[in-house]
Formats: C-alpha cells, structure tokens, sequence
C-alpha cells in the first residue's frame, strides 16, 4: 500500500471502518467523523503506515465484525448506536478473547487516528474545513488585519567551491549562540563562515501540520533533521543500544535549520536568578549529583543580558518580578497584552499574596526593525511565525552577520571533525555534505572556530574530532565532554472551569510567578517558574489536556472537547535541575548515520532531587488554579528519564578547573587558544527558567572574549 491507493477495496472492510469512525465521533449538530473528513487522512496514514494498517487495523474490523454477527447475528454496520457504543467499550477495556490482534491496541491505535483525522490540519486530509475547530473554539491564524505571511529576507548562501579556503573564524551551527557570535565576530572585521546542518527555510516550506512539528511530533517535525540517516541511540540499563528516531521523544530533537531552535521556539527571554549561579554554595552538592557553582555571577552577565534584551528584541515589563537580579534598562518593547486567562490569573495571585506579571518574549508586540507586532495566532510554539514577528538568529543576528559582508553562509552541510595542532590550536573543520546524491567533502581552514550546535550535537562533534594527542576526543583529557546533560524537568497542573478561560489568543503565556525560584524549604534545591502555558492545538488538548477520567470518544467525548477546550486552564513551568554526570553524550560503537560518522550514544536519569523539586512546583501550580475558581484541578507528574529536551545544556560546562569542566569562564575550551563554545553546553546548571536568554548573553561575551584575542 503506498500514498494515494484506496484505504480499502474490500466491500466487506470500509462499512465496518465508517461506522466505527462514527461511533468514535458521532453526529450531533457538528458533523460526524466521516462527514468531517477523517477516511481522507486515514487513506494518508494507511499509504504512510501500511503496515499498521495491514497487520492490525483491518484484522481488528474483521474480528470486530465476526463479533457483532456472533453477539447479535447482524454485522457492525447493523448493529443500532448503544450495540456498537457496547461493543467497542469491551475492546476499549480488553474484554473480550480469541481476537488475531490485541482488541485493546487495535481500538486504541485505530481511536487516535480517527481524532487526528477529525481535530487535526485541514491540509492532511481530515477536519474538513476545519469545521472540529469551529466547534470547539480553536483559531489557527493571526488575530491582526496580516492574512498572508510577511515576506522573509532570503540568506545568501556559498556553495563549497564558492568557500574560502581560509577564514578567521567558523561558527559551527546558526542558532542562538551560532547567530549572536557570527554577528558580532563579522561586525568586528573578521572573516566568517556560518556553517548549517540543517536547510534554510522559508515560512512556506515550514509545515503547520498539527501532528508533525516541534511542539508535536508524533510523526515527524517541520524542519529537520530529516528522520531517515539522523539516528541517536539510548544506553539501556543492561548495556544495550536502543536507537530512536528524531520524531520520538528520547531523541532530544532541537530544530535543525537556520536559526536553529529559535525558528520554531516559544521564546520566552528569561535572565536567570543570582542564586542560579551559586547552587552549590546556596545548597550543598546532593548525593549523586555534580552541582556546581559557576565561574561567573550574575553581575558579570548583566550587562551582555542587556545587550541580547535590546539587540535581539525582548518585549516585557522589567519591573514584574523583583528579586531576579539588578536590570538596568527597561526592556525595548512592552509586554503584550494580557490573555483572558492571564486576567484570571493576575486577580488569583493577588489574593494570595504572589508576584506575578508578563512573561518576558523574545517577540514585537510593536513594530520593529521593520517587522510587525505579534498576530496572536492559535499556534506559535513549534511553528514559524507567520507574521515574521519572533526575534530568532534567523531574522536578527544573522541578518546583521550576512550585512557586513564580512560573513558566508553554507546550509545543508555537516562538519564532521575539528582539525587540531597538538592538542592546543584548532586549524580547520572537516566539512561532508549531499549533492545530487553524492557525498562530498571540503577541507576549511580558520584562525578560530566556535562551536554553537547545541549541546547534544557539539559534544557529539567534539568526541568526534579525538586525534593522537586527544584520543577520546578534542577537550576530553579528563573525560568532561559530553557530561552533565541537563534540560528541564517540567511539572504543573491543569483546571477546569465553568466559564471559558481561553480567549485564542497567541501565544497564549503571558502570565507567570518566579517566587518559587528559591527559598522553598523543606530541603528543596532550587525551584522553578510558573506560567500559564502557549495555546493549545486541539489535537495537543485531546492527548495532553483532558481530565484523567474524561470521556475520550463518543458522543460523551465530542461533548467533553466541545465544552473543555475554552474551559481548560495549564499552568507548569521549568524547574531547576540538578545535573548528574552520568547524564551524558557519548559516541555509539555500532551506529552511524548517512556520513558514516558515529552518532550520539544517550544516557542518564534525573537526579531524585529534581523530582522532589517538580512535585512542590505541581502543588503550587493547583493552589493557583484553585484561587482563580477552578472547579477541579489535576497535577502533571514528570517521569525519571533525562530530560535534556529542547532546553538541552550543560556537555561542556564552563568551570576554572580543567578536571571538572571542559571551557573556561570565557568560554573557550581548555588547553585550546582559539577553540570555542557558543551554546547552551556551557551551562553549569540550567536555571530555573527558559535558557535562551542566557544562551544569547554568554554569545555576545565568548564573542567579545574572541575579538580581544585576534
């Protein structure tokens, strides 16, 4: 079966397949699963998953006919609404025997795509104009008069015989840290070349498909890496491999494309805390764990957190969360105005006492820099930006980069090793890229290179780059490259309310509290923030969102979306985790991907202290929800697997002792004159906050540091 046959020429299977779609999503006043265009997308899924189809999906209609006719002597087609609704009640609660496939796995599998079928993107087949979010609420596009995408500045790019054969710096990857760095390096007069695993794309080439993207990946994502030749693999307990793809959840998938993760990223610009940078101090180092304080404080990363503020564009209200360290100048943009449930919010925290304001974003709520105010669309993180108003490397940094002329740009090319001198000088990069199906190489030499791939990828890169003098890989004497893998362990609540709460208004956080950042007691290192979260895809609210005892399908569940999805209120937030080292990146020794090279081995647990972090996190979450009149409220629970995430950092943490990191407080790497890392991989412990912001301060200062050496 492949992409465009029939779902299924059988007279006998397509009958059984509508009425139970049906069954699943009945009609009422809104349409039903078949008139909403749910058999489209299954004819899509059954092309993309054959297999699925053919070895679980039709036997289950034919045994779920076979025991209609022995239940009641008529097929499932037949059978009144209550006899079918009985029937796939017993398989929902695998009541019933002697089936060729599992009756549970076969509703459960053959439930979720009938739902994606009726609640997801229009453009996959299903949701017949979009008629599911017209019912429950949902509203996908800009709120402003912007109906078609702004225009974006197409990038420039080298091909490899148009390289130099020389630069004075290469910037290994364009995202945050890569961005920031090849700016400032170019505006300073050094020659540099960017160089871009991933493609560069343009808001149309980006998908919005619901079930493929970086909020949600159920099948895949919307920028890269592509899933076939881009592996990585889990250590298992018992020393085995496993491998995982870079849809699936423990791949640790960041955005690879120009900009990075800031192409698609919900940009929340937090500093962190003052007491982020001396945990150790503050806390003691808890068993098992390697906190640590780092080699910097706060003070000095002030004013490089102005700089990101204003350079890149943060709009928000400096003066919302006192405590969080001195801050000089307001931010360059107000905050965007509050969402219904914001208001809500606001009123709860002031009767108990909390600070609580806007969330800081690395997005225009005016005009600037000659790109528009937010839209307010219904799907901001995970997505491009249609109206071009996120800040990311993309549109600010690299636009200033590439304007220098000073700056060359390559996309679609890997480098797949660091050239060294004796362990002490970098001379070059190893570039490997596809052309016309062939694999070609390049040798680029540099006067310094920066690494900013993101902390998976640029400690893959570094173990990948061992030569005689660093057998176990370029900074790795002590065997620190690839430890401390750190993210963001994730904790909240959801609500539900009698009225909506929900006004579809993008992105949707806008409100938070950083009280619980520190100074919880009871034993607790660190904390975390709270807000309420980014608008929710409908199909995102289905899986994620609905109470645990909801009803899920039927007439019952159409009802629960219908009067849940404006109803529901989700407040969470980052805490701040405690870094173990054995939580790590290596090289697997029997994996590699479509270069040949090694891919990144993954391994570790979250230290126990976290989750004892992320439960007090959860608890403060529901008391919030319940002062703002929830009816009922319901805590999320993180699991014990890393959780590196797109938050990932800390492989080659900073430090002023060579036996314990791998950079130095300037950021470069130890032993190395003109090596450096650009990315979230030098943080000694990740804050209790989003850490794009202090990825971008810690790139305007390792560049500044590089500039006074040249």
């Amino acid at each position: 079966m492949k992409p465009g046959d029939p779902l299924y020429d059988s007279s006998e299977v397509r009958p059984i397949l509508e009425a139970v779609a049906d069954r699943m999503i009945p009609e009422d006043t809104w349409p039903s699963a078949t008139n909403g265009g749910v058999l489209v997308y299954l004819e899509r899924r059954a092309g993309e998953d054959a297999a699925t189809w053919m070895d679980l999906i039709e036997p289950g209609l034919r045994a779920l006919d076979a025991e209609a006719i022995n239940l009641h002597r008529r097929p499932f087609s037949e059978l009144l609404a209550n006899e079918q609704d009985a029937l796939l009640h017993d398989l929902e609660r695998d009541h019933v025997r002697d089936w060729p496939v599992s009756p549970k796995r076969f509703f459960t599998t053959l439930l979720s795509l009938v739902i994606e079928g009726y609640y997801g993107s229009p453009e996959s087949g299903g949701n017949r104009e979009g008629k599911s979010w017209d019912m429950i609420g949902f509203r996908r596009g800009p709120v402003s008069e912007i109906h078609a995408p702004v225009p974006e500045t197409d990038l420039s790019q080298r091909t490899f015989d148009q390289l130099r054969d020389q630069y004075d710096v290469i910037v290994v990857g364009s995202g945050a840290g890569g961005s920031v760095a090849a700016a400032v390096l170019a505006e300073s007069g050094l020659r540099v070349l960017v160089v871009e695993r991933g493609s560069s794309l343009q808001y149309s080439q980006i998908g919005s498909d619901h079930v493929r993207n970086h909020r949600f990946s159920k099948y895949g994502h919307n920028t890269g890496p592509g899933l076939e030749g881009n592996p990585r693999t889990i250590l298992l307990a018992n020393g085995d491999e496993r491998i995982t793809a870079p849809f699936e959840g423990d791949y640790h998938n960041n955005a690879m494309t120009l900009g990075g993760g800031t192409r698609v990223y919900g940009a929340q610009a937090w500093r962190f805390h003052p007491d982020d940078f001396r945990m150790a101090t503050r806390y003691g180092i808890p068993d098992g764990s390697s906190l640590s304080d780092w080699p910097i404080n706060y003070d000095e990363l002030e004013p490089y957190y102005e700089r990101a503020e204003w350079e890149v564009g943060v709009s928000g209200d400096g003066d919302a969360h006192p405590g969080r360290g001195r801050q000089r100048l307001p931010f360059p943009m107000p905050a965007l105005p509050r969402t219904l449930e914001a208001e809500r919010l606001a009123r709860a925290a002031a009767n108990l006492g909390w600070d609580a304001g806007p969330v800081p974003l690395l997005i225009n709520s005016v005009e600037r820099d000659g790109r528009p105010a937010c839209g307010r669309c219904g799907q901001c993180v995970g997505f491009a930006c249609p109206t071009n108003s996120k800040n990311g490397g993309h549109n600010t940094m690299l636009l200033r980069a590439i304007a220098t002329g000073n700056c060359d740009l390559i996309c679609d090319t890997t480098v797949e090793r660091i050239d060294t001198e004796a362990g002490r000088h970098a001379t070059g990069v190893h570039l490997v890229q596809t052309l016309a199906g062939s694999i070609q190489h390049r040798q680029v030499r540099a006067g310094h290179v920066v690494v900013a791939a993101g902390a998976i990828e640029s400690a893959r890169l570094l173990l990948n780059s061992a030569n005689d003098a660093e057998p176990n890989g370029v900074g790795n004497r002590n065997g620190q490259v690839g430890r401390n893998l750190q993210g963001h362990v994730y904790a909240g609540a959801y609500a539900l309310f009698d009225e909506p709460v929900q006004d579809g208004l993008g992105p949707g956080v806008s409100i938070a509290t950083c009280r619980f950042a520190h100074g919880n007691g009871g034993g607790i290192v660190g904390g975390g923030m709270l807000a309420n979260e980014f608008t929710r895809l409908p199909l995102l609210h289905w899986y994620r969102a609905l109470a645990p005892d909801a009803a899920r399908w039927g007439s019952a569940g159409k009802e629960t979306m219908r009067e849940s999805y404006l109803r529901t209120s989700h407040v969470q937030g980052p805490i701040q985790e405690i870094p173990t080292a054995e939580a790590r990146v290596r090289l697997s020794p029997t994996v590699k991907d479509r270069f040949g090279m090694p891919v990144a081995q993954l391994s570790g647990s979250v230290h126990p202290e976290s989750l004892r972090a992320a439960a007090m996190l959860a608890e403060q979450a529901e008391t919030w929800l319940w002062a703002a009149g929830a009816r009922r409220v319901w805590r999320t629970r993180p699991g014990g697997g890393l959780s590196a995430g797109q938050h990932q950092a800390g492989t080659l943490r900073m430090g002023d002792d060579p036996l314990t990191s791998v950079t130095d407080p300037s950021g470069r790497v130890h032993g190395y004159d003109n090596l450096w890392v650009s990315d979230g991989s030098v943080h000694v412990t990740n804050g209790g906050v989003n850490p794009v912001l202090t990825i971008l301060a810690l790139a305007f200062r390792t560049a500044e540091n590089l500039v006074k050496q040249t």
